[in-house]
């Protein structure tokens, strides 16, 4: 009887028990990806939101797939057996020093996705939707797929197939607001006229060539903060597409994703002293080698192993500044081993984060949390910099553009305003680096050539290696 009664009440009220079951995914999906983005923002709670944010998605997707208007699961099935093949050895093979890329890739065919879905839905209902679907349609299609080549354009300087530096040509700001006007004039005049269907073409392939233009002109010290703002514009264009489908779920998801993204870049432009329009048309890192020739003729200080391990046994407090050399060797638990064996001895060691070291947000935490540093050893930059003079060791270990005191002395220099590490206050410094190459701004850097600064030449695992070999030989002396 009380299964009939149910029945009857669903009748009644118009709904069915999927209906309500979907409802009740999508309210639970929603809780779980606001708990992710609240879980995430501390490292102590990182590993939470990441489960928070995996059983939403879940509960999204079966709560999707139980829709009524899915009639047919056979091409669903063929590409999520697709995506699995792809995405399962992505996950389990990539590098850590490839997290960057792979996020910019993601962004790609997340957007890809979002431009796509907006183009069939215009094609297949476009003469039946409002003119608010149509608007949401438009600016899904636009944000998808710049965001699509712009996101392919970070990947490919990321990974080197591009160069890092910027691209610039003279009138290029002109050329690229025209042609994004002109994507925007095609959008708008969709929506107004929606069967001028032969427009849509050049709207998707305006859109793609603006994605490529807006990127090529920053330079590779801005990525970290491209790579947030490419992930609002991804948000963004996802809840578009929420919009378009009257996908509730996907409006809140693409809305979390988007605003999260476009806070963050606004965060990162703070860390560089930066403003959107700067990052976004100033070309950084154009000022080349106005300094290249200063390099050979300037001496540094190199010492070995050895003494680098003599100086940090005798050392009271250390500080260690981690950056992409660290990344690029995958040097992170030879540090993890460093820590150790100075806290066995007495020595306070600490890490100095900043927020744009490395290629993307929360770079160097990801890498010393996979080495399972203790959490509250990792210091922002605003609260560790006052440290420094009291500080023994400063130890860089791959990191450049954060610690180049030009930012804070040179009025000609390219980084001059961007907030740094004060690593230069510190009694001692020591700089772990292959060589004497810039960062990736392209801008030389005076810390190297202090009296208090020693260069640690090697490779940054190899060499950390051999530190701890060092002090390991030190304690068995004792």
């Amino acid at each position: 009887m009380s299964l009939l009664a149910t029945v009857a009440e669903e009748a009644v009220s118009g709904r069915t028990t999927v209906e309500n079951f979907i409802d009740f995914a999508y309210l639970i999906s929603a809780i779980g990806f606001i708990m992710s983005l609240k879980w995430l923002s501390h490292p102590s709670t990182a590993r939470k939101g990441v489960k928070a944010g995996e059983i939403g998605m879940l509960l999204a997707i079966i709560g999707t797939l139980m829709k009524h208007e899915i009639v047919e699961y056979r091409w669903i099935a063929i590409a999520l057996v697709i995506g699995a093949a792809g995405g399962v050895p992505l996950a389990l093979l990539m590098k850590m020093t490839a997290v960057p890329q792979r996020t910019a890739f993601s962004h790609a065919l997340g957007a890809l996705a979002a431009g796509l879905v907006g183009t069939a839905e215009f094609y297949l209902h476009g003469d039946t939707l409002s003119k608010v679907a149509l608007t949401a349609i438009g600016f899904e299609v636009v944000l998808g797929y710049l965001t699509f080549t712009g996101s392919l354009m970070a990947f490919g300087k990321l990974q080197g197939f591009i160069t890092g530096k910027p691209i610039l040509y003279p009138g290029q700001n002109f050329v690229n607001l025209g042609i994004f006007g002109a994507s925007v004039a095609i959008a708008g005049y969709l929506v107004v006229n929606p069967t001028a269907a032969h427009l849509f073409p050049w709207l998707i392939a305006l859109t793609l060539v603006f994605g490529v233009f807006l990127i090529i002109p920053i330079g590779g010290a801005d990525m970290p903060t491209v790579i947030a703002l490419l992930n609002g514009y991804a948000g963004l264009s996802a809840s578009a597409m929420g919009f378009a489908l009257d996908n509730k779920l996907l409006i809140i998801a693409g809305a979390l994703d988007g605003t999260s993204g476009l806070i963050l870049s606004i965060i990162m432009c703070k860390a560089m002293n930066r403003s959107f329009t700067n990052v976004l048309f100033g070309g950084f890192g154009a000022v080349a080698q106005s300094k290249s020739g200063a390099v050979e003729e300037r001496s540094v200080r190199s010492i070995s192993p050895e003494e680098t391990a003599q100086m940090l046994e005798n050392s009271d407090s250390v500080i260690i500044i981690p950056g992409y050399g660290m990344a690029v060797s995958q040097a992170q638990h030879k540090v993890r081993e460093l820590y150790d064996a100075l806290s066995k001895r007495g020595v306070d060691v600490r890490f100095a984060i900043h927020p744009v070291a490395g290629r993307m947000p929360g770079h160097m935490n990801v890498l010393l949390a996979e080495a399972d540093i203790p959490y509250d050893r990792l210091i922002d930059m605003d609260e560790i910099n006052s440290e420094f003079p009291q500080t023994d060791v400063a130890l860089v270990i791959g990191a450049n553009d954060v610690v180049n005191p030009s930012a804070r002395t040179d009025k000609t220099s390219p980084i001059y305003g961007m907030p740094i590490l004060n690593a230069d206050a510190a009694q001692t410094v020591m700089v772990v680096k292959r060589g004497m190459s810039a960062g990736f701004a392209g801008v030389e850097n005076d810390l190297f050539f202090m009296d208090k600064t020693m260069m640690l030449f090697g490779d940054a695992k190899g060499y950390i290696a051999d530190v701890v070999k060092e002090l390991s030989g030190v304690h068995a002396g004792h």
